[in-house]
């Protein structure tokens, strides 16, 4: 997905943001540090986004986490990667849901990532990628709302900025993912980061499910 970058990229993480072979499913299991944002009078939006599966209110330490990549497609046929994060948190479980690919439809023509949130897809994300000592670094370029068939950009003075570190600690063996969303003026509005190991496996899921049809 991330094509040529992924020769710079840790190898652990080259295996992570790969290609993920028909028939397998990526899990990773692990604890986030810190979830969400404590900043109370956002709760009532981050609810309305809650009920898209893209975040939730909550502020909260030590959560554990499980995270399941599956390998997918694009409604324009690109092969994309879709992830659900279930957060186990003491009041009950959340989940975020996303869509990443790559595609070259920008105003530019230019590649980029870009990432869809929500099982319907309600926000896109489009993404410029670095990668820094191993690390994958990913800065939002543009951030948009769909109606439709459209997206809505949202004015960049306006839009809120994502940033994503995913690096690789080779003494502990595990994988850590930092994620922070930021809007002008206010400053950061929600976080989540921590560590988790991760490895590709058989889909029994779907190995059944083809068996019951």
């Amino acid at each position: 997905m991330l094509g040529a970058a992924l020769d710079d990229l840790h190898e652990r993480l080259g295996a992570y943001f790969g290609a993920i072979p028909a028939g397998h499913v990526g899990r990773g299991h692990g604890v986030f540090d810190v979830v969400g944002t404590p900043r109370r009078w956002l709760w009532p939006i981050l609810a309305v986004l809650g009920r898209e599966g893209i975040a939730f209110p909550a502020w909260a330490h030590g959560v554990a986490f499980d995270v399941e990549n599956r390998p997918t497609r694009t409604h324009e046929g690109d092969a994309a990667v879709s992830a659900r994060r279930t957060f186990h948190l003491s009041g009950g479980d959340r989940a975020m849901v996303d869509e990443i690919a790559a595609d070259n439809r920008g105003p530019h023509g230019d590649w980029r990532l870009v990432d869809r949130l929500g099982p319907g897809r309600l926000v896109q994300a489009s993404f410029g990628a670095d990668v820094r000592g191993g690390a994958l670094v990913l800065r939002s370029t543009g951030v948009g709302v769909r109606l439709g068939a459209w997206v809505l950009p949202i004015l960049r003075p306006l839009a809120p900025v994502v940033r994503l570190t995913e690096r690789f600690d080779g003494d502990r063996e595990r994988q850590h993912v930092s994620i922070t969303l930021s809007m002008p003026v206010i400053g950061r509005i929600y976080e989540y980061s921590g560590f988790f190991t991760y490895r590709i496996e058989p889909d029994t899921a779907s190995v059944v499910s083809e068996g019951e049809s």
